[in-house]
């Protein structure tokens, strides 16, 4: 196949534009979650997908349906109104990783496939246009199936939204120096 030189810069610029595409992920920095349900409209909106768990420790999985500043109504099976007082933490959890992955690498795959077919339509008359498609629909389906296979190791991303003050995110161990006239040690503290 001979490739003109116009075509050369794309056959440069292709599998690396590919590679970064397929390898590096959309960057979001992180927020603290809100501690007043006043707030929840900056982070939140009307339709958002979102998991309530209340004092007690129950979840609950719904579409919020309002947002008050001081409640908060689910769409879950039916309307359901959680008070500010009665909530612990508010959570949105990322799309399925093999679903997302799974067409990050359909598009790498579909990506790599176009620049093949665009080297293969600089000389139609050799046939390579035909194995050029059959490469396209190849390379989307391996890119598929690989981006599903990384997406399944991937966990779940979660962000906390709300957190109740008082509502601690995780075990905390504490070690403070206690140094006195007639004592030295270290004062320990395991909070969850």
């Amino acid at each position: 196949m001979n490739t003109s030189s116009a075509a050369r810069p794309v056959v440069r610029c292709a599998p690396l534009l590919t590679l970064l595409i397929a390898v590096l992920p959309a960057f979001a920095a992180a927020q603290e979650p809100v501690r007043s349900f006043d707030q929840l409209k900056t982070r939140l909106k009307v339709g958002d997908t979102v998991y309530v768990t209340d004092v007690q420790g129950r979840e609950v999985r719904g579409r919020v349906r309002e947002l008050g500043p001081s409640a908060l109504t689910l769409d879950s099976g039916g309307p359901t109104t959680m008070h500010g007082d009665a909530v612990r933490v508010i959570e949105k959890r990322s799309s399925s990783p093999v679903k997302r992955g799974a067409l990050w690498g359909l598009a790498a795959g579909a990506g790599l496939g176009v620049t093949w077919l665009a080297i293969a339509a600089q000389d139609p008359g050799d046939g390579s246009a035909g194995i050029a498609v059959a490469i396209l629909g190849g390379c989307a389906g391996i890119g598929a199936g690989l981006g599903a296979a990384i997406g399944a190791a991937v966990p779940e991303k979660r962000v906390v939204i709300y957190r109740a003050v008082g509502a601690s995110g995780s075990a905390r161990l504490s070690l403070t120096p206690v140094i006195t006239p007639r004592t030295k040690g270290v004062a320990v503290a395991f909070t969850f």
